[in-house]
Parts: structure tokens; C-alpha cells; sequence
């Protein structure tokens, strides 16, 4: 009886298909990064669609603003390992952790799930000697992404929410690009992953949950409050919440990586972060500590009732190099964007 058993197993055994491997941590710890994405196998395809074990899909309340790309963004944390929370800046993040995020558009905005090119997929890796930046470029037949620490330059088409035809220059961030944006203390640092920006509700497969009690229960974070008791950004684009919030949150996520106190803008004196308080620090009634054509003959930042006087309007109505702001990241003005700023300036009160 034992024998015709063990001859079973072994037959189930020989029949039964290999599991999936698992994340590489050893090229995602290499001291050489990866020459192509697949490398780390952070995907189950080669047109990396399908997650592999360990990596959680991930949204931010009022994301950065890329020329219209829609981003699909990832957490993986190594085995036996756990994110701890902080109520302000990013979270913590253990040795071996790698955000993901895939810039890509669809054919027509207005059908999101339908025809999407994947452009280019943003690695940010916690070694141990700190964080490095990577961008991976997909080829045309979407079934390889190598590494491109030079940059690229990616001709994109696309149907905006109006149906109109779009053309963008896209690019892709060469590795100092990737550390002016991602600088903090002169280190590089995530950017989007703070507490303030992961609580709210996302779709899992399930069922909507918020994320920052998702990720405890699942146990990927420590430390964390109740959602209730946790800072939290606003949704820009959600006009059931207050204009002065809305307009904080995207001015935040779009210009307080380098414009607050340990960013590359530190020296401007304009602090952008949802936690400055001070007026002048805003920009209200501030003027530009060097003068010159990104001012547009305009006096200050910000003049309350004015957006037409703002300097901060001005500078985000503007493509013109030199001018624009945010200065890297896209090509177009961002028209919803610039309206809810300039309706901010607008129903501003006076100094």
C-alpha cells in the first residue's frame, strides 16, 4: 500500500509544473545594476503586466503630473521585512526594497485599459549604502525594457480626454536628471510613498481599502496610526474636497521635491510642502531671489486675487526652457493643473 502511494507522488510530482520564481534579490542587491528589467524578475511576463509575489500595487492621493502618462506603481519589500511609517516625508524603506513605477499611455485617455504602450519603467532600489535610480526603456514590440542611463527620447501619440490628437516629445531622465528630482540632503530619496499621499483608498482584487491600514494588516508597514489619526493629502481633481487643499496637495506633489527646506531649491526660500505654514514661504507676496526672464517682469511668487501678477501661474503656463516649472518632467502645460492653481491665486484673501 505504502508503495503504490509513494509511486503516486512521485508521479504527481514529475507532472506537476515548476512555480514561478521569485524576485531576484540578488540582482536587485548587485552592486552592477541589471541590464534589463526581466533581469530582477519583478514581472511574471515579459511585457511586464502580471506582478510577481512580494510586489504591491500602489496610488498616490495627487500624483506628480507627467505630460498626461498614466503610471502603474509597485512596492516590493524583501521577505521578512517591513516598511515603518513616518508622519512626515517618505517612509522608511529596508535594505533590498525596490519602488516601481511604469510611465505608459494609452491610444485614447478616455479608454485607459484599452491599447496602452509602456514607455519606460522607474526603478528606485535601497541598497545599502543608500538609494539609486534607474530607468529601464521598453522596445516597441513591448516584450523588453533595458537600462538607459543616458536618457531617451520616445515620440508618444496619443487621444486626449477632449479627443483631441496629442503629440509629446517624452523623455526619459538621464541618472543626474533622476537625482535633481529625487534629491534630499544632496541623497537621493523616494518622493511620492509618504503617509500623507498612501491614505486613501485603493482597488485591490477584493475590495477597496485604505492603504495604510491595508499594508499593516498585510504586514508590509510598522508603526502606522489609524488611518483617521495620519496626515493626508488632498485629491486635486476632487471637487468635493476644498480648493485651498486641493491646490496645496498638487503644489506639493508637483514642486516640493525641490522647493522645500533639504531640496535643490532650498536657496529660493519658496517652500512648497504641504507642511509650510509661513505665507512668504509660499509665496504669498514673495519676491524672486534672482531676478530674470523666469519672472516674467512679474514682482512675486504669489499676489493674492492676481493669478495674472503670479509669478508661480506664470511659470507653470509657460514650455519655454528656462521659464517653466516644474523644469523637468514634462513638455506640456498641465491645463487642469494651471486652472486650479490660478482659481486658488484668485479666491486667495489679501495680505
Amino acid at each position: 500500500m505504502r508503495s503504490w502511494i509513494a509511486a503516486l507522488a512521485a508521479l504527481l510530482c514529475l507532472g506537476a509544473a515548476p512555480g514561478p520564481r521569485p524576485v531576484a534579490q540578488d540582482v536587485v542587491l548587485a552592486e552592477t545594476p541589471a541590464p534589463r528589467l526581466a533581469d530582477y524578475r519583478l514581472f511574471l511576463d515579459a511585457a511586464g503586466r502580471r506582478p510577481n509575489a512580494g510586489l504591491t500595487p500602489y496610488a498616490l492621493n495627487t500624483p506628480l503630473f507627467t505630460d498626461y502618462a498614466e503610471k502603474f506603481r509597485y512596492l516590493y519589500l524583501p521577505p521578512g521585512t517591513k516598511a515603518r511609517y513616518r508622519a512626515q516625508g517618505a517612509l522608511e524603506f529596508p535594505v533590498g526594497a525596490v519602488l516601481v513605477k511604469t510611465f505608459a499611455y494609452p491610444a485614447d485617455l478616455r479608454r485607459p485599459a484599452e491599447d496602452v504602450r509602456y514607455l519606460e519603467t522607474r526603478l528606485l532600489i535601497r541598497k545599502a549604502n543608500g538609494w539609486i535610480a534607474l530607468a529601464y526603456v521598453w522596445n516597441a514590440e513591448q516584450t523588453d525594457a533595458v537600462l538607459k542611463r543616458a536618457g531617451a527620447r520616445l515620440d508618444v501619440r496619443f487621444i486626449d480626454a477632449q479627443g483631441q490628437p496629442r503629440q509629446v516629445d517624452y523623455a526619459v531622465p538621464n541618472q543626474n536628471q533622476c537625482k535633481e528630482c529625487h534629491q534630499l540632503d544632496k541623497q537621493v530619496a523616494p518622493i511620492g510613498p509618504k503617509a500623507q499621499n498612501l491614505n486613501g483608498d485603493f482597488a485591490y482584487p477584493d475590495g477597496q481599502r485604505n492603504q495604510l491600514a491595508h499594508w499593516t494588516k498585510a504586514g508590509l508597514l510598522a508603526g502606522a496610526p489609524p488611518p483617521g489619526a495620519a496626515p493626508r493629502a488632498a485629491r486635486w481633481d476632487d471637487p468635493a474636497e476644498p480648493l485651498e487643499a486641493r491646490a496645496r496637495a498638487y503644489l506639493d506633489a508637483n514642486c516640493a521635491h525641490c522647493h522645500n527646506p533639504r531640496g535643490i531649491a532650498s536657496n529660493s526660500g519658496l517652500f512648497l510642502d504641504l507642511g509650510e505654514t509661513r505665507r512668504a514661504a509660499l509665496g504669498v507676496g514673495k519676491g524672486p531671489v534672482a531676478a530674470g526672464r523666469g519672472a516674467g517682469n512679474l514682482k512675486v511668487s504669489i499676489e493674492p486675487g492676481h493669478p495674472e501678477a503670479s509669478i508661480l501661474a506664470y511659470r507653470m503656463a509657460s514650455t519655454e526652457p528656462g521659464v517653466m516649472m516644474p523644469e523637468l518632467g514634462r513638455s506640456m502645460v498641465h491645463e487642469e493643473g494651471l486652472a486650479l492653481i490660478e482659481d486658488y491665486i484668485r479666491r486667495m484673501p489679501p495680505q
